[in-house]
């Protein structure tokens, strides 16, 4: 390994070092404390209940086919 190489990952070590604490620098800022409440019957009647719209469409434009 020549020493331009060994330069190269050295800087590219140390930026993706950086990178990873930036990442978890901004998850303990934003999004740690995040919560979501979750109603178990609400979430039964959202997966238990009949699809509002069907899954294939027929209608509109079909973008010259």
């Amino acid at each position: 390994m020549t020493l331009a190489d060994r330069k190269l990952l050295r800087e590219i070590v140390v930026v993706v070092v950086l990178k990873l604490v930036v990442l978890v620098l901004l998850w303990n800022a934003f999004v740690r404390d995040a919560r979501v409440p979750v109603d178990a019957a609400r979430v039964a009647s959202q997966l238990s209940a009949a699809p509002s719209s069907p899954a294939s469409a027929t209608t509109g434009d079909r973008h010259g086919q």
